[in-house]
């Protein structure tokens, strides 16, 4: 009977120490990488790394292109997806955690002269000019870029590439005159190729839609997804994820 209480007064201590959940990453600076010396970092993960740990959870991290990743939630093994837009297909299989982290947008990124040249507010502020504009393929920026590439003049100027580092060089050479990317992506990119004096980030917001976390159906309950929203609500709150993004992303 001893026994039995024993192992009843350590059941909560115990439960914790087995709670443990996958959380996806891939090749994607600065939100999740390998650095040189190994060691898998970036902003969500260290991000998730610290919510889970104030949940006394451990985090395992698992490398999947986004398609497989999507697959794996749904199957229920992989647990955690960083990063990831609501949409209604994924809300059969996905908890999301809703919109707590600050929204980093779709940016257009441009070279010096061009910025003197073209001092715009808005990309369809554009669409008249013979503005050179770079993109990737596959990657949705909004209605604002939809609308310009509606107009059959602007869309022949508009090189699209699967590599972003292949536009940030035909930027840099003159080759194109911006290019659509993420406000943090961009700025970290940037800065590893030795570009930041002559690309330059605009007030231009091509698209803005706010990334959420979503939770597999499968392997987590919504009481975790709200004690996990709750807990990066307080790391937004008290300062920790800013600490986080400027380790990855100096202020400009």
């Amino acid at each position: 009977m001893a026994l039995v209480l024993v192992v009843l007064a350590c059941w909560p201590s115990l439960a914790a120490a087995e709670c443990e959940k996958s959380v996806r990453w891939d090749d994607d600076p600065p939100f999740s990488m390998q650095m040189p010396n190994g060691d898998i970092a970036g902003i969500d993960v260290e991000l998730n790394r610290a919510v889970l740990e104030h949940l006394d959870c451990k985090a395992t991290l698992h490398k999947l292109p986004w398609a497989r990743a999507l697959r794996e939630l749904e199957l229920g093994r992989l647990d955690i997806l960083p990063s990831a837009f609501r949409r209604p297909e994924r809300e059969k299989f996905a908890h999301f955690s809703g919109a707590v982290i600050p929204a980093s947008h779709n940016i257009l990124f441009m070279h010096e002269r061009a910025l003197a040249k073209w001092p715009v507010s808005r990309l369809i502020d554009l669409r008249d000019t013979e503005f050179r504009l770079g993109a990737q393929i596959r990657v949705y920026y909004g209605s604002d870029f939809q609308e310009v590439m509606n107009d059959p003049e602007f869309a022949a100027r508009v090189t699209i590439l699967a590599k972003r580092e292949n536009l940030w060089r035909m930027l840099d050479r003159g080759r194109i005159d911006g290019v659509i990317a993420n406000e943090h992506t961009g700025a970290y990119e940037i800065r590893q190729l030795g570009l930041g004096r002559q690309i330059k980030a605009t007030k231009v917001v091509v698209s803005h839609e706010p990334a959420e976390v979503a939770f597999s159906k499968e392997s987590n309950d919504p009481d975790f997804v709200r004690d996990y929203a709750e807990a990066l609500q307080q790391l937004v709150a008290d300062g920790s994820y800013k600490q986080i993004v400027r380790r990855y992303v100096p202020a400009q």
